[in-house]
């Protein structure tokens, strides 16, 4: 189970990541909502480990130490952090994200039956920029459960590629909903789609109820100075 208490991350002003409660479980899609882009991606990368809150308490599987809760998770397309490069070949960013899994697991892994293997054979030749928003999603989420060690995705702002819900949704919840390795998934959104009724929660959540409702939206430079101290 992943469970954050009172998450929060300061700004040189003003809170860049409001306090933020939440939890999810392995076989569960959690969606949660922010206004601001630099929330959303300060939320994501403190619930996937890469990011060290100011205050709160995060915890994986009832272990609070930063590296379980990252060795646990992968931080799926976030913008400015990990979002593939707009000119950068389907081909050869599979290449990279392979390469990047723990040796203990690589095993072989190579681009072109890798590519065959997930019914991707079709995009290869694409630029990442020219694949549509759905199977960018597929393809993303399948390179990074290629590592058979991962139990929890994070998705910063999936819906950011198309104002269709449907081409984020129905696969995010096929992953968390997988009998045969069911996952926590947390997708960070700007709102909640037509008609969900599943687990959801919203940045801010957890504030002090005496402090004013509206907080001040954090700017660019407060997370790019956050990022400053991510976790390498």
């Amino acid at each position: 189970m992943l469970s954050a208490q009172q998450l929060q991350i300061n700004g040189r002003r003003d809170p860049l990541l409001p306090p933020t409660s939440l939890e999810t479980k392995r076989g569960e899609l959690l969606l949660v909502t922010g206004d601001g882009q630099d929330q959303r991606t300060a939320l994501a990368l403190a619930l996937s480990g890469r990011m060290k809150p100011s205050n709160g308490l995060l915890s994986w599987d009832d272990s609070a130490k930063t590296k379980k809760v990252r060795s646990a998770s992968a931080l799926v397309d976030s913008p400015g952090v990990n979002e593939p490069e707009q000119h950068l070949s389907v081909r050869d960013l599979v290449t990279e994200d392979l390469a990047l899994i723990p040796r203990r697991y690589r095993g072989a892994l190579l681009s072109a039956p890798w590519l065959k293997v997930n019914r991707f054979e079709d995009i290869a030749g694409l630029w990442v920029e020219q694949v549509a928003a759905r199977r960018r999603l597929e393809l993303l989420t399948a390179l990074a459960l290629a590592d058979p060690s991962l139990d929890l995705l994070v998705l910063d702002s999936p819906d950011r590629h198309s104002a269709d819900p449907a081409d984020w949704l129905q696969r995010l919840e096929q992953l968390a909903y997988d009998a045969g390795r069911p996952l926590a998934v947390v997708a960070v959104v700007s709102s909640l789609p037509d008609g969900w009724d599943g687990p959801y929660a919203g940045i801010g959540n957890a504030a002090d109820p005496d402090e004013p409702a509206e907080l001040a939206e954090p700017t660019t430079e407060d997370l790019s100075e956050s990022l400053q101290r991510t976790a390498k």
